[in-house]
């Protein structure tokens, strides 16, 4: 206060990551406040565990079918937040002009990006509790170094965040809407989260085995299902697809 017992603006940012934290929960109770974007995100993986792991429709080879299905299931989790329901939400609020009211504000760009992300994640540790709970209920037994599944956790999100924003920040809201859903359903089938890749040819498994959610439903049942060690290979290819991602998003995304 001053002298005279009045208080005294004092205008200006607050620190920095006040912003971020405040944006991200902003962000995070705009996700789960929206039916269809939930649906996408945690009500259709859960389906999705609890119809093929109780029902005996897909051959997932040897062993309990729930030991195979929840790695992809996990995979799916993680693509449907940070890619399909990111792009879809980002594209969209770039087109209704929110993303070029709030590049003028004093959150920077990149702290944005960085809310963004929190808001990803936090809707991702909801999604593998759930997706846990659910599995073990099912008679689910892990195996394997928690530290190998948070990397590849932790790496299928920046891949698959890189991608979403890439598609929200070059297409229209409409075409990211479409080719976002599209790009989901092609995944869920042809991305060894539900059918094995061995049960495509051999030329195609090559191919498909190269896709960020191929090697994050490997490494995830290579460690989780097989107790396998640390999945170098799979790692690899997340972190490739995570670099070209962010850096190609960092380059062509368009604020407006």
């Amino acid at each position: 206060m001053s002298a005279t017992g009045t208080y005294t603006p004092k205008p200006g940012a607050a620190p920095l990551g006040r912003m971020i934290a405040a944006q991200a929960m902003l962000e995070t109770k705009m996700l789960l406040r929206n039916g269809e974007q939930l649906l996408l995100t945690v009500v259709i993986p859960t389906l999705l565990l609890v119809l093929f792991g109780s029902v005996d429709i897909v051959d997932t080879g040897e062993g309990e079918a729930v030991d195979f299905l929840t790695p992809g299931i996990l995979a799916l989790a993680v693509m449907s937040t940070a890619f399909t329901g990111q792009a879809i939400a980002t594209g969209f609020e770039r087109r209704y002009g929110v993303l070029k009211r709030l590049a003028a504000s004093p959150l920077p760009r990149w702290g944005l990006m960085t809310a963004k992300t929190a808001s990803v994640l936090v809707t991702e540790v909801l999604q593998v509790l759930l997706v846990t709970v659910i599995a073990f209920a099912l008679g689910w037994s892990p195996h394997g170094n928690p530290l190998a599944v948070l990397l590849l956790l932790i790496l299928g999100t920046a891949a698959f965040s890189g991608l979403g924003l890439l598609m929200a920040g070059t297409l229209k809201a409409e075409a990211t809407l479409a080719a976002a859903n599209l790009v989901f359903l092609l995944l869920l089938v042809g991305g060894g989260v539900i059918v094995p890749l061995d049960k495509f040819p051999s030329g195609v498994q090559d191919v498909l085995a190269l896709l960020p959610v191929s090697a994050l439903s490997d490494g995830l049942r290579d460690v989780l299902q097989h107790g396998s060690g640390m999945p170098w290979g799979d790692l690899g290819i997340l972190a490739v697809w995570a670099v070209v991602g962010l850096a190609a998003a960092g380059r062509f995304f368009r604020w407006e």
